[in-house]
């Protein structure tokens, strides 16, 4: 398996687990979406909480120019560490939520476009 495809397997294997749980309040579904074409890759909570609509991403992951880009990161605990358990070196993930001169500062992909 190439990297590429490593990756696309990690990312799409930790966000079906995530996607397995159900919110605790509300009748809120949350749903995977994959794809693989342009490798974008989302969890996303949609439904209702009483009466207020819920639809936003959870986690937003692209991948791109080799390497894997985390865009959003609504999780308690981050989901950078479970990419790396995962087999996807550090330096292989941009943390694209954080501004770009201040990636340097983190353990990952110091990437500042």
């Amino acid at each position: 398996m190439d990297k590429l495809e490593k990756y696309r397997a990690a990312v799409k294997q930790i966000l079906n687990e995530y996607a397995k749980y159900k919110p605790s309040h509300g009748e809120i579904e949350t749903e995977a979406i994959f794809d693989v074409e342009k490798d974008h890759y989302e969890l996303v909570h949609v439904g209702w909480d009483k009466k207020k609509r819920i639809h936003g991403s959870v986690i937003h992951i692209d991948i791109k120019d080799g390497r894997v880009w985390i865009q959003h990161d609504g999780t308690s605990d981050g989901i950078a560490d479970e990419l790396v358990a995962a087999g996807i070196p550090k330096e292989n993930i941009v943390l694209g939520f954080r501004y770009p001169k201040f990636r340097k500062y983190t353990e990952y992909a110091a990437i500042e476009r």
